[in-house]
């Protein structure tokens, strides 16, 4: 049965890929509640998206290390970026890639800096919602449910036409149109809500086995029951109802996707606004978007699929709790520490590559000055410790023991220094 699984699987390259891995996890999660009596589709979502943020952890410690110290080049590199403001010759570019590149090599990291946690990243959270959104593409037991009902309905001449005309009728307009497979025509049941299903059994050409669909619908709707809600159901229709009780459990979806994305903006460290019209327009952009992406989700909630909802509310409120702890971690950790790790990471990277550690350049000894312009209080004797301690991370890096790549790499660059000196 696997094997029919596979049409309504993502075919986008990587992220299908990754998807599968991903649907494994769900499809286990499900197995082990099944186990022992729990068959809640809700309940997979939100747990399903607390393991993969899990995993993500230390990319988003990697991330926000580097924009940690992101936030406090961030002054010096704009100097820069003054300094040369206008200059178009070639001179005068190769002059400032060099002074910006001192100050990325005095931290120990690299321009690229989160672009490769990054990359990692996208590709789950896409597969993720794919999983998510499709869920009897990656889970057999669910797949399975509509085994009877899909053979039933492919007996049917014309069953293509049928379903896609009751597709438009009904405004279903996240599924894709039927064809000639069963794939389809599963992906199409299981976006169905408690009161379409009623309309299917309805529908004259299935009428001789409506007791199937019947039974089917009430097989599935057990899985996606959460609370009161069904998680194929929107929002809006239950606040169509007039019942209370379905009203409030409803706004409550879009009200928290939009409370639990608010707050983890709200933890995500923020970079210090520096002067100058370009960065307070970007600055000003930013805010707003922090402000309308909420709002979005909000809205978007009231005519999606309740599960979709779930999975925002979750994955929000999983990233909170991963931010409180991220930021505690981080608050903790000396600069100067962090500067120090970045360097032995960084120079053990090129002993392995057989090249001689880098020199930290004079520009790089100058622009520590300008650190104390984020670091409030800092006074002139800390900044000289701090421009000790950076030289002293390089020095450290730089050590090692005799007989290693990286002694044979010091032997070679000391050579070199004392023949330009001849």
């Amino acid at each position: 049965m696997e094997s029919m699984i596979l049409a309504t699987k993502s075919g986008t390259p990587i992220i299908g890929q990754v998807a599968i891995v991903m649907g494994w996890i769900m499809n286990g999660i499900y197995k082990v509640l099944d186990m022992v009596g729990i068959q809640n589709l809700g309940l997979c979502i939100i747990i399903f998206s607390i393991l993969i943020y899990l995993f993500m952890t230390p990319l988003q410690i990697k991330q926000q290390k580097f924009s940690k110290l992101s936030a406090i080049m961030q002054p010096e590199i704009q100097k820069i970026q003054k300094k040369y403001q206008g200059k178009k010759d070639q001179d005068s570019m190769m002059k400032m890639q060099e002074e910006t590149q001192a100050v990325y090599q005095k931290y120990g990291v690299s321009p690229t800096g989160s672009c490769v946690q990054l990359a990692i990243q996208l590709p789950i959270l896409y597969a993720l919602y794919q999983v998510i959104q499709n869920i009897p593409a990656y889970v057999s037991s669910v797949y399975n449910v509509f085994n009877g009902v899909c053979t039933q309905i492919l007996s049917v001449n014309g069953f293509a036409d049928i379903i896609n005309q009751f597709i438009t009728d009904n405004k279903m307009t996240r599924v894709r149109q039927v064809t000639d497979n069963a794939d389809s025509i599963v992906d199409f049941l299981y976006a169905l809500s408690p009161s379409q299903w009623k309309s299917l059994q309805e529908i004259s050409q299935f009428s001789g086995f409506s007791d199937q669909i019947s039974k089917t619908a009430s097989e599935i709707q057990k899985m996606q029951t959460f609370g009161v809600l069904n998680i194929a159901d929107q929002p809006l229709s239950y606040i169509k109802t007039g019942s209370l009780l379905l009203i409030i459990a409803a706004l409550a979806i879009p009200v928290l996707s939009w409370a639990t994305q608010m707050l983890n903006l709200k933890l995500m460290p923020q970079a210090a606004t520096q002067g100058g019209d370009e960065n307070n327009a970007m600055a000003s952009s930013m805010k707003t978007m922090n402000t309308v992406m909420p709002l979005m989700s909000a809205f978007f909630c009231f005519t999606f699929p309740v599960g979709l909802g779930i999975y925002w509310i979750a994955s929000a409120v999983v990233r909170s709790i991963q931010q409180i702890l991220i930021n505690r971690h981080l608050n903790k950790m000396n600069i100067d520490d962090l500067v120090n790790e970045n360097m032995k990471k960084m120079e053990a990277k090129r002993a392995k590559e057989g090249l001689p550690p880098q020199k930290i350049t004079n520009q790089a000894h100058q622009s520590v000055k300008n650190i104390n312009k984020i670091d409030k209080g800092m006074s002139g004797s800390d900044e000289a410790k701090r421009a000790k301690k950076v030289e002293e991370a390089y020095q450290n890096a730089a050590h090692a023991k005799e007989g290693s790549i990286t002694a044979k790499a010091n032997m070679v660059r000391a050579f070199d220094e004392k023949n330009k000196k001849k």
